[in-house]
């Protein structure tokens, strides 16, 4: 009684969480035609006619760019911000003043609404040509992801033994060979970790994309509004959905194809001792 009892509230929980992805999905497989006549969850004629509008319709809005500029983006924001992430993070985490003032300074200036931002990145990036650019972007999604990535490799490294770092250093081993030979072979979990959520967040990212990108390096999150009217007549419910759906695909695919990873690591710090 009791497991069937905690089988149906997941269910629910899991129905309710998800339930405007559900309705997206289902409408993208809708014509415009059964949209008009019916709004439910059922479908009465499935069709991939928004999808192959999407797929092979370029002449106005060509989504593959999108898609391309989302990922180059992307992987700048998040290639980066490791890069300095993990040497910061190593600092921090063998330093008690780094740990109690540096972190949660850093971490801190993550709560501020990035919207604060918005107008001085745009004077500087008017002023040194990176406006509409992916290089640009990218930049801005490193800040972006960097407390991020602080945090999980400070865990990450203060899980590792002190006592590694010093036997390396007598054996002859500078910081920077401890940090690339000892400790990032340790932490690769967190590292990867590190880069699937960085990716996540860096992909969706809707704020600096609309504002720093007019035409050439339009990110995915901003270029699925444009379907919304792209055929005219009204807001294209199916095409959007579709839209919407396609650019969902390469960050939902990551999560579940490194899902034990992520997992795996989050349970490291959480069974210490």
């Amino acid at each position: 009684m009791l497991n069937g009892l905690r089988w149906i509230v997941y269910a629910i929980a899991v129905l309710a969480m998800n339930f405007p992805v559900i309705v997206t999905l289902v409408t993208s497989f809708k014509s415009a035609r059964e949209l008009s006549t019916n709004a439910g969850l059922w479908i009465n004629q499935p069709t991939l006619e928004n999808y192959f509008r999407v797929l092979s319709d370029t002449s106005r809005f060509n989504i593959y760019i999108y898609l391309a500029n989302s990922a180059a983006a992307a992987l700048i924001g998040t290639g980066l911000a490791i890069l300095l992430a993990f040497p910061a993070a190593y600092a921090i985490a063998r330093s008690e003043a780094g740990r109690r003032i540096l972190l949660p300074v850093v971490v801190n200036l993550r709560a501020v609404p990035l919207i604060i931002f918005a107008i001085p990145l745009y004077m500087m990036y008017q002023w040194l040509g990176l406006l509409d650019t992916q290089l640009g972007l990218g930049l801005i999604l490193t800040i972006v992801n960097v407390p991020l990535a602080l945090v999980i490799l400070v865990n990450a490294i203060s899980d590792v033994p002190a006592e590694l770092d010093e036997a390396a250093k007598v054996d002859g081993a500078s910081s920077l060979q401890v940090m690339l030979m000892i400790i990032r072979p340790v932490i690769r979990p967190a590292l990867v970790t590190t880069f699937i959520f960085g990716f996540i967040t860096a992909w969706n990212e809707f704020l600096f994309g609309l504002m720093l990108t007019t035409s050439r390096a339009v990110p995915m999150t901003v270029g699925s509004s444009f379907f919304f009217a792209a055929s005219g007549g009204g807001v294209q419910w199916g095409t959007a959905s579709a839209v919407m759906i396609l650019g969902a695909l390469p960050p939902a695919l990551l999560g579940l194809l490194m899902y034990r990873q992520i997992s795996g690591s989050m349970m490291a710090g959480a069974v210490k001792g």
